[in-house]
């Protein structure tokens, strides 16, 4: 049985828009795009033709008078705190993609007041919906053990600005996801420009006694992304987002899921934007509190902020912008 539909409206039509989320909330038969607005209205249309929308919008008023249960913020980071306010007082449930702004004071706004508000305000972190992270970790939950040790590695074959804040973030915050909160933070970086850097490497101590390892190479000859859980007798790798794999002390245990959906995994599968969307979707219908609500991510905002300062890269202490 189907669900109410619900009603969508889309504030963004870039890359991660049209790569992400506009294909999976197009296929949810449960799900309307009721409007898109776009700093370019003539994306807001074509975005509104290829995916059925009803209405393409030319300003914040007509969206926000447009009937919708709930709204996707997929615009610049810059502007977020232009957007989210008066989605939530329109008594809107919003799911905003990372990171939730470029301050550490604008995202602790941002969270207090979602968290003041009682709407649904989700902060898309889609790596902790990977199926090979998902799976990673459910072998130590199954098990009941707790892993003691995590490497988060997300590298990639070329700089691009404040990467460990871009990218890297999401490691970061599989790291607070698997481990708790962090207490111990040691961290080093490589770089000539610092808002291009080379290299950032971080120690994290949590506060259960757990250690996580956080690598970030700007000059790897592919992208790489691996994660690797250790704890009692046990190992759990996700390997580039493709495959998992449990390690035993008798045996091995994992699956590939590249080949799935007769070879048609995509990359809205394997990197978790799919779940990521429909538990947005699955907490409006329950109003259970999102896995990375805005309050939990602004945790993950404030510890990247603490490796940013320790490895002597641009902190989230002011609005860089992006000129710099």
């Amino acid at each position: 049985m189907i669900n109410k539909q619900l009603k969508v409206g889309v504030i963004g039509t870039g890359q991660i828009a049209q790569i992400a989320h506009f294909p999976v909330l197009a296929a949810l038969p449960d799900v309307k795009i009721s409007a898109i607005l776009s700093g370019h209205y003539e994306n807001a249309q074509m975005a509104k033709e290829q995916y059925g929308a009803e209405k393409a919008c030319r300003t914040l008023d007509e969206f926000l008078s447009t009937e919708m249960d709930c709204a996707v913020l997929l615009t610049p980071k810059t502007v977020r705190k232009a957007y989210l306010p008066p989605l939530i007082a329109n008594g809107l449930d919003v799911l905003c993609e990372k990171p939730l702004s470029t301050t550490l004071a604008e995202c602790e706004y941002l969270a207090d007041l979602s968290a003041k508000s009682g709407k649904i305000v989700m902060v898309a972190f889609n790596r902790r919906f990977a199926p090979a992270n998902r799976k990673s970790i459910e072998a130590f939950h199954v098990s009941g053990k707790q892993p003691h040790m995590v490497i988060a590695n997300k590298s990639r074959e070329f700089k691009e600005y404040r990467g460990t804040l871009e990218n890297a973030i999401h490691m970061v915050d599989l790291l607070r996801y698997y481990l708790g909160e962090c207490d111990y933070v040691e961290a080093r970086a490589k770089f000539t420009d610092p808002f291009f850097e080379d290299l950032c490497t971080a120690h994290l101590g949590f506060e259960n006694g757990a250690t996580g390892l956080l690598a970030a190479s700007r000059e790897a000859g592919q992208w790489r992304e691996q994660v690797e859980i250790y704890g009692e007798n046990m190992t759990a790798v996700s390997d580039n987002l493709d495959s998992y794999k449990v390690i035993y002390p008798d045996r091995e245990e994992g699956q590939t899921f590249t080949p799935l959906n007769q070879g048609w995994c995509t990359v809205v599968n394997r990197l978790g934007f799919e779940d990521c969307i429909k538990h947005f979707f699955h907490c409006v219908r329950t109003r259970e509190t999102p896995l990375t609500s805005a309050e939990d991510a602004y945790k993950t905002h404030e510890l990247m902020d603490r490796i940013l300062k320790a490895a002597g890269l641009p902190d989230l202490s002011n609005d860089w912008g992006e000129s710099q």
